[in-house]
């Protein structure tokens, strides 16, 4: 028990910027368990958003609590799985080799297609929020931060690491996890759908895991498998997905 607890807060620290006692470390043996409770930190975030989203409705228009809880899990996180998604897209959009894609990708600086990339992804997720009715937006965060995640879990687990570079921070994390995680961050991604008190809310995996494999299949045939920024940018592109599905949905629910 002290173990999971350990591997679970060794999660929270490296996802996260939540404070945690100063004994939790990046113990790679720890990060690389960490991924099981992927989901559970989505939850957790976006509850983060959800409360921010809750108390800022009662104060200001639904436009300015949208933005404010998108702010709070961007800030909470670090921006961990943006920065991700940029990379992935000025990669993909400047490089022509597995060399080039992934030197470009591990470069600190954002190019034109990461900017323009976060600008629409986070112009989507403004625009597909503001459509779903207010009293359902904080449940819809948390499933959303929470099932995409899993949604990542399922890139690390089909496709191999490939960045060799000894001291990726994110190695231990996007490298070779068990059947055992995946079912973990699976069951702790869908928890909070059961608040649609629907089932049809579950159909939202099928569009999610199909961003995935277009993605997947992007990354297997430029780099042959997947690193950190690859699990980053199905994350984002998964949680938009969900929205957009749900809104789709909505008329059912």
């Amino acid at each position: 028990m002290k173990k999971e607890l350990q591997i679970f807060l060794t999660a929270l620290l490296f996802f996260t910027r939540i404070p945690c006692p100063k004994w939790v470390d990046h113990n790679p043996e720890y990060l690389k368990k960490s991924t099981r409770y992927l989901s559970l930190i989505g939850i957790i975030v976006g509850s983060i958003g959800a409360l921010i989203f809750f108390v800022a409705h009662y104060l200001f228009s639904i436009e300015i609590a949208i933005l404010l809880s998108m702010l709070a899990t961007i800030y909470i996180t670090g921006a961990f799985h943006e920065d991700g998604f940029a990379d992935v897209c000025d990669g993909l959009g400047g490089g022509w080799t597995k060399e080039k894609i992934l030197l470009i990708m591990k470069d600190s600086r954002l190019g034109t297609y990461g900017v323009i990339g976060l600008i629409l992804l986070l112009a989507i997720k403004f625009s597909s929020l503001r459509e779903i009715p207010s009293y359902f937006i904080p449940i819809t965060l948390i499933s959303a931060h929470s099932l995409s995640r899993f949604i990542s879990t399922t890139l690390i687990y089909t496709h191999p690491y490939v960045r060799g570079t000894k001291d990726s921070k994110t190695k231990p994390v996007s490298k070779n996890i068990t059947l055992n995680t995946l079912i973990i961050s699976a069951l702790f991604g869908c928890i909070p759908l059961l608040f649609f008190k629907t089932p049809l809310v579950f159909l939202t995996l099928i569009p999610m895991y199909l961003s995935k494999l277009f993605l997947g299949y992007k990354f297997k045939k430029w780099l042959g498998g997947q690193t950190g920024d690859c699990a980053g940018a199905v994350q984002q592109l998964s949680e938009v997905v969900f929205y957009l599905s749900l809104i789709t949905l909505w008329k059912y629910i």
